[in-house]
Parts: structure tokens; C-alpha cells; sequence
């Protein structure tokens, strides 16, 4: 469980195609603190460590977990969001984010606005039950309030601080990003029978 505020970005060094897996190697700041089977948050993904080297580590995405985010397509060289799990004895600074990604959004437009910045986002139309007028939601594994709400698209405004430490900064219209729903919203969903097809 992570609560979608960013600790740092760290950059992807490899990628090895292991069947139909994706070895990944990271190199970050909190990589000597990590540990084997610790769970880190790529871009909102919820990996395990599966080996430590130095300033690097090596986690493995499954095929469902390339199929429906980004990191199926990561290269090296690109930056990554990264978070640790957080811990029970600490403020939830975010929402609450399990690092299972929904699906994909594609950039629609950025407009810069008096310092700040406002991404506009579609999304899937099967997903709109799940997305509320000042709600949460986890892109790339920030936790964000999204306004101006249609059926397919939602905005966020990102202020300077999280614009300058995570990757959102390279973010261009036409890119894709991951989603992850706010819980809450899903058991709702569920206990009112609202069906959401699979991305």
C-alpha cells in the first residue's frame, strides 16, 4: 500500500525480456535501502525488489502488468516515479494506493497557468463510475485531485514542488500514463453492481 506522494525518480538503466516477463534495472538514490521482496512503486506499479547492486536494483513486471501500463514500453534512460510502501505508524500525506494500475490515460493537453500546470486527461469511458469532482486518483503514482470531469476526461492541476520531482515534467500530449482508481470508489461500485470492463 502507498499513499501516491512521490519520494524520488529513478532512472531505468535496462530491460530484459524474460518470456513473457520484464526484468528492470533502476538506478535511485533509495536503492542501498531497499531490500529482496521489499514492494516499490514504479510510475504507480507495485514491483518486488529482486536484487540489490549498489545505487541499482532489479524488480520484475509480470505480461498482465506490461499489458495494462506504461512500463511496457519504458526504455532506458527514461526517469521513473518512485515510492516505498509506506508505513502504519505515519501520516497518509496522499490517498491510500494499492499499485494496481487500472489501466492507461493518454495526455491530452498541458497548459502552464500562473506557475502551476494543467494536465487534461482521457481516460476510458468504462471507468467513469469511478472517478468523482474532487476526487483522488494515482497517475504515474502521484496522488491528484481531479476537476472538470467528463464521461472520457478528467483535468489535474500539478503545482511547481511535484512538477520538479517527478517525471510529469517530461510529460507530452499523446503520452501515456498509468491510472489507478481510488479504492473506495471501486468497492462502492461493486456493492451497486456497477460493472467495469476490463481495460
Amino acid at each position: 500500500m502507498f499513499t501516491g506522494i512521490i519520494e524520488t525518480m529513478g532512472t531505468v538503466t535496462s530491460t530484459v525480456q524474460e518470456g513473457g516477463n520484464m526484468e528492470i534495472t533502476v538506478q535511485a538514490a533509495i536503492a542501498p535501502e531497499l531490500k529482496i521482496d521489499q514492494s516499490v512503486s514504479h510510475n504507480g506499479v507495485c514491483l518486488t525488489v529482486t536484487a540489490v547492486e549498489g545505487q541499482s536494483y532489479k524488480a520484475i513486471a509480470i505480461a498482465e502488468t506490461l499489458e495494462k501500463s506504461n512500463l511496457g514500453t519504458i526504455q532506458p534512460g527514461q526517469s521513473l516515479n518512485l515510492e516505498r510502501s509506506m508505513l502504519l505508524n505515519s501520516r497518509v500525506d496522499g490517498h491510500l494506493v494499492q499499485g494496481h494500475v487500472d489501466g492507461t490515460g493518454i495526455c491530452e493537453s498541458i497548459t502552464e497557468e500562473g506557475g502551476s500546470w494543467l494536465y487534461r486527461i482521457r481516460f476510458r469511458p468504462q471507468f467513469a463510475p469511478l472517478i468523482v469532482e474532487k476526487g483522488s486518483i494515482s497517475m504515474n503514482g502521484i496522488s491528484l485531485t481531479v476537476f472538470n470531469i467528463t464521461d472520457d476526461a478528467f483535468t489535474v492541476a500539478i503545482i511547481p514542488y511535484t512538477y520538479q520531482h517527478t517525471n510529469i515534467q517530461y510529460l507530452q500530449p499523446g503520452d501515456t500514463v498509468n491510472l489507478e482508481f481510488d479504492i473506495l470508489g471501486k468497492y462502492v461500485a461493486r456493492q451497486l453492481g456497477t460493472k467495469i470492463s476490463a481495460s
